[in-house]
Order: structure tokens, then C-alpha cells, then sequence
């Protein structure tokens, strides 16, 4: 059983933390879905990803490729997972289900502390999977590294 890990960015923006997270998380070997809820955001972190330090390097792809199965990381907007991921990552609001939770080893949700609606968002799907009965950590980066804030 996986837990749903969430991700309060206050010191960095996405575009600088997930290139982090998606490094953990291939470490593990593990294959990740990147679910966001709109393709020009996706297109733009897929550039974002392109553009980084050839040593950095993340391999990716975007939905809809010939070879989306065999992305290690696959930039989506489907509920769908076709790269057969142990780990998924909610980005701007994308939802994620108990099932999923339950499914994978992890899911994983990012959002911006600096913005209303997402901190919103992210306490409706934190008490949702709660009240699901899934285990859930909440991270904070508000001292400049990543700390545990709640577990349940």
C-alpha cells in the first residue's frame, strides 16, 4: 500500500522543484506520471526539462508519443497511466484517487504555497484521502529544505 505524499512549494517554484523530485524518484527505480490539467503547462515543463544541464538530464516524454509506455517520465493530463508508473505526480490541481494511492507506491502532490486556490485544493484532496483511509505525509520547505510537517 502507497501513501500520498504532499509537497507545500514556498521556496522554489515547480519548475525548479519537481525536476528534484522526479530525480528521487527514478533513483528508486521507479517510473513516474507527471499529471497536470493543462497541456501548455505540460508543454512547458517538458521544455523546462529539455533545457536543464546535460548531466541533469531527466528522461521524458509527452502524452500521445509513439512511445509513451516507455517513458520513465510521462507528462499527461489523463487519468490513464500507460507507462505503468509506481509513482504519480499531481501538479496545479490535478486529482488523484484513494484507489491510486493504494495502487502505487506513491502519489505525490505539488502545490504552490504562494497561491489561494491551490493551498485550497490541496487540504480538499489531503481530508479526501484521509477520510478514504490512505496514508498521507505533508512536507513543507518554509525553513529551505524539505521537513516533515503532519503524518497520518
Amino acid at each position: 500500500m502507497g501513501a500520498a505524499y504532499f509537497y507545500h512549494l514556498t521556496q522554489r517554484p515547480l519548475e525548479a522543484a519537481l525536476p528534484l523530485l522526479l530525480t528521487r524518484a527514478l533513483s528508486m527505480g521507479w517510473r513516474v506520471a507527471v499529471r497536470g490539467c493543462e497541456t501548455e503547462r505540460l508543454d512547458l515543463l517538458d521544455q523546462k526539462l529539455w533545457l536543464g544541464r546535460e548531466e541533469d538530464f531527466l528522461p521524458h516524454g509527452m502524452e500521445g508519443g509513439p512511445h509513451d509506455a516507455a517513458q520513465p517520465v510521462l507528462l499527461t493530463t489523463q487519468a490513464t497511466l500507460p507507462n505503468d508508473p509506481q509513482c504519480v505526480m499531481a501538479i496545479d490541481g490535478a486529482s488523484v484517487t484513494p484507489q491510486e494511492v493504494v495502487a502505487l507506491e506513491r502519489v505525490c502532490v505539488l502545490f504552490d504555497g504562494n497561491d489561494n486556490n491551490a493551498m485550497a485544493a490541496a487540504r480538499t484532496q489531503w481530508k479526501e484521502l484521509i477520510e478514504a483511509g490512505c496514508q498521507a505525509q505533508y512536507w513543507s520547505e518554509e525553513s529551505g529544505r524539505w521537513e516533515k510537517k503532519a503524518e497520518r
